[in-house]
């Protein structure tokens, strides 16, 4: 099905789901059957590749400003693990991008540090993680909804920045790989009420 930018759903998906048997499996099946209902968008987290990272800087001096350009990065790596294992998965380093796959009936799958080291306009920090990215691709896409995928439920499942990100008014929904239903239930109903995250 052919779908434009109009009613667009932001999904991110979460890195650690790569850390747990069948969960990025069954996230990229159930967004695929979604994509043909909903026109989507993907975010991805980093995943394996930002906690390589971590482990870097946790033996070598890196400014906060590498760190940010190369967690980022690993966005872009984690986008090419999902294009891999989502049938019509593309890549799209750009906005204008989206639409025209999005039309061709397939799922664009964002590799931010592109259109993020031209933006810029975050602070350099690990308190930004792809939650406050994937809020600001919705916010500027003038998305209708933001939605991030987690391994699970936790007391604080967002990083400290996201809600400076999120727009104002925007839904949200966060859900865990287990309950992704629930996913699928919010996009088909009204999401005007949607919780946001206190």
């Amino acid at each position: 099905m052919n779908h434009s930018v109009a009613d667009l759903s932001v999904i991110k998906v979460g890195g650690g789901l790569s850390r747990l048997r069948g969960a990025l499996q069954r996230a990229c099946s159930e967004l695929q059957a979604l994509s043909r209902r909903h026109p989507i968008l993907l975010v991805p987290g980093g995943g394996p590749f930002a906690d390589a990272i971590r482990a870097f800087e946790s033996q070598t001096t890196l400014s906060p400003a590498a760190s940010h350009w190369m967690a980022i990065l690993a966005m872009d790596q984690y986008a090419y693990v999902l294009a891999d294992q989502i049938a019509g998965g593309v890549i799209v380093t750009e906005p204008g991008e989206i639409g025209e796959v999005l039309w061709e009936g397939k799922i664009p799958i964002i590799a931010p540090a592109r259109w993020m080291r031209s933006a810029d306009v975050f602070p350099h920090s690990w308190e930004v993680t792809s939650d406050s990215i994937a809020a600001f691709v919705a916010g500027a896409l003038g998305a209708a909804r933001l939605a991030l995928i987690k391994p699970a439920m936790s007391q604080d499942p967002v990083d400290p920045y996201f809600r400076t990100a999120l727009p104002a008014g925007m839904p949200c929904l966060i859900v865990s790989w287990e309950r992704l239903e629930e996913l699928s239930e919010w996009l088909s109903g009204p999401t005007a009420a949607a919780a946001h995250p206190e």
